[in-house]
């Protein structure tokens, strides 16, 4: 017999939960509720069916103010609930809030599983405008901030018309809810949102990001805060750069090329991008992959180029576009120098949407203005370019012409991402982007900060050599990178 994780007790299976108690095959958590998980933790099995539990054991009550919108417990698992009554219930793991409220509106208030409903948006907004008295996690309403972040995330994925028809649907219910003091609090809020210009009303980055004609990404607006926060109060080595004349400068320009495109997938062999390099021609069968080595190199090669340093938002996001174009200049198809103008995706990570990738540079380049090393400007700059994903192509490649820019701007060494730490680097950038683990990325970028302070020479053989040794031409699998002191 196979038993449902959670079973709720019943007056006619009394006897037969009975039964299975006394073989010890289920367990009581909780008044008329049970479980035949027997070693996990209670508050875990609890939290996992939590809307199952609701719906059999509260069929009357539906989810309302904030859960309306967030369709999930807070992180300390509180649950809001409009029933009959006002009641408090606290379940391993969960505790419900039962507010005293109108009964629930047809068609507005929509299934959500079995017997359990949830407030519908135009209603959901209106309960978030209440008062309330709690704070945090024990407010039954969204921040005033989340709740803008909330209607402007809809906007952006639904429009203006949809926005409107919330609102319309939002006059017409609030009499009947009583709550014609949130309509019009409602009412000047979405007035707000699809005006213009910048409300004082306004209380969210996101919201007055949108007024102001360039909305942005809340969530990664929030990553590269907590990045900045990371990087902003940490002290950083110098190591200086050793390429000083023009010889040794270009062949470090060489191998960065070499190594930054390699990464992306156009593998050369070392000969053949010394072919290219030093003929300035493609080779014949690789005409593509051939010219992105040659503007890569164009770009990083050029010392007066890698000095510059954008001064404000709109300068960096030029410079960007600049250094872009002539980069992917081969790459019609692409088109160089001009932001996507649709979305892009790697596996399972979705980028920026085209729509907001303006706006989230701008904003993010307002925490790049704050930090002062130039490693911690070098590693945030990197990855925010490379988190935006701003270009169809060739993003990779300028944000790591970007962060080395803010390096050789002060007489730094650039840094090299050799093949053997691919790996390591595609790692890392992926943790902080899911599980917003900036120290592990920072660390990574500084042990490739420390092996390309060693890689200088006036022979290009010599450092070809040299990088050999450091096992950088290998894959992961094949070894590990060596820094060796010189």
């Amino acid at each position: 017999m196979r038993l449902q994780e959670i079973i709720i007790g019943i007056k006619e299976k009394s006897k037969e939960i009975s039964k299975l108690e006394k073989q010890g095959l289920i367990k009581k958590i909780a008044p008329r509720l049970y479980t035949s998980s027997m070693t996990e933790a209670v508050e875990k099995i609890v939290r996992r069916n939590w809307y199952r539990i609701l719906s059999e054991l509260y069929p009357e009550a539906f989810l309302s103010h904030r859960s309306a919108l967030e369709r999930l417990p807070t992180t300390g698992g509180h649950i809001y609930l409009t029933h009959s009554y006002t009641n408090n219930v606290v379940l391993p793991g969960l505790t419900l809030h039962f507010l005293k409220g109108h009964e629930a509106l047809e068609p507005d208030d929509t299934p959500f599983f079995g017997n359990l409903r949830t407030s519908g948006l135009a209603r959901a907004y209106l309960e978030n405008l209440q008062s309330s008295r709690g704070t945090g996690e024990k407010s039954k309403t969204l921040s005033r901030e989340q709740l803008e972040e909330k209607m402007e995330s809809f906007l952006r994925v639904k429009g203006e018309d949809a926005l409107n028809r919330v609102r319309d649907r939002a006059r017409e219910i609030a009499p009947i809810l009583g709550m014609k003091k949130e309509w019009t609090a409602l009412n000047q809020l979405v007035t707000d949102m699809l005006g213009t210009g910048l409300s004082k009303n306004l209380k969210s980055t996101v919201a007055k990001a949108r007024v102001l004609g360039e909305p942005v990404d809340p969530d990664r607006i929030y990553l590269f805060e907590s990045l900045f926060e990371e990087l902003v109060g940490k002290d950083y080595p110098d190591y200086p750069d050793r390429n000083i004349n023009i010889q040794s400068y270009q062949n470090f320009a060489f191998f960065e090329s070499y190594f930054s495109n390699y990464i992306e997938g156009a593998e050369f062999t070392v000969d053949e991008a010394k072919q290219i390099i030093t003929t300035s021609m493609p080779l014949p069968a690789r005409d593509e992959d051939s010219h992105d080595v040659l503007g890569t190199y164009q770009i990083v090669s050029n010392r007066n180029e890698m000095s510059l340093q954008p001064k404000n938002a709109d300068d960096f996001l030029q410079l960007m576009r600049e250094r872009h174009a002539v980069l992917l200049s081969a790459r019609i198809s692409k088109t160089p120098g001009e932001f996507k103008d649709r979305n892009n995706r790697a596996g399972t990570t979705e980028f920026v949407d085209w729509q907001l990738v303006t706006g989230t540079l701008k904003k993010g380049y307002e925490w790049y203005s704050l930090l002062q090393h130039p490693f911690s400007k070098a590693a945030y700059m990197m990855f925010m370019i490379s988190e935006v994903h701003p270009f169809i192509d060739g993003n990779g490649r300028i944000a790591r012409v970007m962060m080395n820019a803010e390096l050789g701007v002060k007489g730094l060494s650039k840094i090299i991402i050799p093949t053997v730490y691919r790996e390591d680097y595609m790692g890392t950038l992926k943790k902080l982007t899911k599980q917003r683990d900036s120290d592990a990325y920072t660390r990574m970028l500084l042990k490739a900060w420390e092996f390309s302070s060693n890689i200088y020479g006036d022979s290009l053989d010599t450092m070809e050599e040299y990088l050999a040794t450091c096992n950088a031409f290998l894959t992961h699998k094949e070894g590990y990178l060596k820094i060796i002191q010189r």
